[in-house]
């Protein structure tokens, strides 16, 4: 079967792997000269499972308040004449109760960890290398309500049988020496041991290399244009290089997924929240993070990339607009320094934004629409890279026609009604 990926950032090469080893005809059309180039570039390089859950839930708009007045604030918001910024934030307030968390939360995590396990294997058979860690996520907490405040969290942990620890300090200064230095600001940590790190940029690029060994096209340069369908069936995708066709079209161009599909009839809440990062140049190693850190406080990541450290996090609402704002490059730099003073050269940093393709639920569109021959992956937010894998595989089992190993039935777009 031929079939177009629409998209070349983790989730669109990942498609296309997994739908070549599958035995599919597979071209990849992007409007980048590359792999990765977007939202996969930079991001906070982490592939976590245990810690995939929506960010709506039970007390949320109160906090989002009180981030907004933080001097490093997680989250800002940059108030927009736009309708599909207000339908979504509306539909995520809708989502801020204990029922839909729970709800969300258990469509997340299963994909999450599926996806983890594929990846897994994926490094068993291929050996595919991408300055991977296997060494768990570590959240830390600057107060006691925040740790008490995580309940709910290890309640869902337990359901699907993800290992945790609840650590004091001698607990996590175990697995970070690094935080010794910095312990007394912590009163404890949540472990999530089989979480993993690793350079998304690098893995999807040589994913790609060995899509291209399998057959996969990819067609770079090449500016999506519009979707034409006729009769509830999918008929062409028109693009700069003109008129392509195929059996199969699985549309996964994250933010920008809406804007072909509004044509079509099709509103999907997906709205770009970015997000930004700095990679810092490791000075010291003996003082730098051995994996994945995360200040609860300020919603910020620090992982351990080779011999580099990459800062990622905060969320910012400003629609499709890439400008890079110093406040937020703050806000990082005071999270790295303030958590490993001695371990990354901070003047040596780089700076970075994406636009993460964010649903109100949290959890991400994957699976048929009502347009015969098109398929979704998209709306993974903040987990595109812990998530890629699982997508691909259930993405060529669809195509294929067999049944994906795990449930998907609360991951189409059924589930936000007509």
């Amino acid at each position: 079967m031929k079939v177009l990926v629409l998209g070349s950032g983790v989730i669109g090469v990942s498609c296309a792997y997994f739908l070549a080893r599958a035995g599919h005809e597979v071209e990849v059309v992007d409007r980048q000269e590359g792999p990765a180039l977007e939202t996969s570039f930079a991001n906070a390089g982490e592939v976590s499972p245990g810690y995939s859950a929506p960010w709506a839930g039970p007390g949320v708009p109160v906090k989002a308040i009180k981030w907004m007045l933080m001097q490093h604030s997680p989250l800002v918001i940059w108030p927009l004449l736009d309708p599909a910024m207000w339908r979504w934030g509306a539909m995520m307030l809708a989502n801020c109760t204990a029922r839909a968390y729970a709800l969300n939360k258990s469509r997340m995590v299963p994909i999450a960890e599926y996806s983890r396990d594929v990846l897994k294997a994926l490094r068993a058979e291929t050996g595919i290398a991408y300055d991977e860690r296997a060494q768990g996520t570590l959240q830390l907490f600057r107060t006691q309500k925040q740790l008490d405040g995580i309940a709910g969290d290890v309640a869902v942990l337990k359901q699907y049988g993800v290992p945790f620890e609840v650590l004091d300090r001698e607990g996590f200064t175990r697995v970070e020496p690094a935080l010794k230095l910095t312990q007394q600001k912590f009163v404890g940590a949540l472990r999530l041991p089989g979480d993993e790190t690793g350079d998304c940029f690098l893995f999807t690029n040589r994913l790609a290399e060995m899509a291209k060994a399998l057959g996969v096209r990819f067609r770079f340069g090449t500016s999506i244009e519009r979707l034409v369908a006729e009769g509830g069936e999918l008929k062409a995708v028109h693009t700069s290089a003109g008129e392509l066709t195929a059996d199969q079209v699985v549309l996964a161009l994250g933010s920008h997924s809406p804007t072909l599909l509004k044509p079509l009839g099709i509103r999907i809440p997906v709205y770009p929240v970015k997000g930004y990062s700095i990679t810092v140049p490791i000075s010291d190693a003996q003082y730098a993070p051995e994996s994945t850190i995360m200040d609860e406080t300020h919603k910020v990541a620090v992982t351990r990339l080779g011999d580099r450290i990459r800062v990622g996090g905060t969320a910012e609402l400003a629609g499709y607009s890439l400008n890079l704002r110093e406040a937020r490059r703050g806000t990082l730099e005071h999270v790295v320094t303030d958590l490993f003073p001695r371990g990354g050269d901070i003047k040596q940093a780089s700076f970075w934004c994406g636009l993460r393709p964010m649903t109100p639920d949290g959890t991400p569109i994957v699976g048929t629409t009502p347009v015969k021959r098109l398929l979704l992956a998209t709306g993974h937010g903040t987990l595109g890279w812990t998530m890629a894998c699982g997508t691909g595989r259930v993405i060529a089992d669809l195509v294929s026609g067999r049944q994906p190993e795990i449930d998907i039935g609360g991951l189409g777009m059924a589930r936000y009604g007509r």
